[in-house]
């Protein structure tokens, strides 16, 4: 059975995640990370992709960002994790590929759902107990966006840039939103149309996106597709 198309679009934001392969580790040490991260910066500016929130956990990355095409998305996965697999393997001599398959994605809505989005990505440790802040996990765009730290990777996405009149407003109120925990609501609707390659967003949005891509943009029927009825022939 083919596989669907992704759902993409210039100057719509995407969420991504790549996982590795039958979720084993693809990070092995901070220069492991580091690596990926600049390598990152690299591929983004040549995909023209902006990145406004990621983190980096062991066995899988999220990324949030909006292209100029819709080639942007898959050339810079497809770029990066090409130079990833073959640093690491050389490094530490070992073969074969590390990322599970395809990466997961949908669009994401502007309203009410890129921000759910950049806190999802950024809570992703906290959610995995391994810190009780996300400010005090290192591989996360949180220190940029919540705090100020300087990154040449991340550029604020327009709903961010409205939280406030000035960076310090901006970063505090998106501090506050951090602070409040994303529903289990939110946190299911982000996984399940990430991976079911859906439109995250209302129906309003789903249907835009259908009516300009042509396709599906939620989730289908379950099961198989009836025939239908009739009392004799036609």
């Amino acid at each position: 059975m083919p596989r669907r198309p992704r759902l993409l679009l210039p100057g719509v934001p995407i969420h991504i995640i790549q996982r590795g392969v039958d979720r084993s580790a693809c990070f092995f040490t901070d220069a492991d990370r580091r690596f990926y991260l600049e390598a990152l910066t690299e591929y983004a500016t040549l995909s023209q992709c902006a990145i406004h929130a990621y983190v980096l956990m062991a066995n899988h990355v999220h990324l949030l960002l909006t292209a100029t095409s819709e080639a942007g998305p898959p050339v810079l996965m497809k770029r990066l994790g090409q130079r990833y697999v073959r640093t690491v393997n050389r490094n530490y001599g070992r073969t074969g590929t590390m990322w599970e398959g395809r990466f997961r994605s949908c669009v994401a809505q502007d309203e009410g759902y890129v921000l759910a989005c950049y806190r999802y990505i950024e809570l992703n440790p906290v959610r995995a107990r391994m810190v009780d802040h996300p400010r005090d996990y290192p591989w996360s765009s949180h220190r940029v966006n919540a705090e100020g730290v300087a990154s040449p990777l991340i550029t604020a996405h327009p709903q961010f840039l409205a939280l406030g009149d000035d960076p310090a407003t901006r970063r505090a109120a998106y501090a506050a939103l951090v602070a409040d925990l994303l529903d289990t609501d939110m946190i299911d609707a982000i996984r399940a149309a990430t991976n079911g390659n859906h439109a995250l967003g209302d129906q309003r949005f789903r249907s835009q996106i259908e009516a300009m891509l042509g396709r599906r943009a939620g989730p289908g029927q379950p099961g198989r597709p009836r025939r239908p009825m009739t009392t004799g022939p036609s």
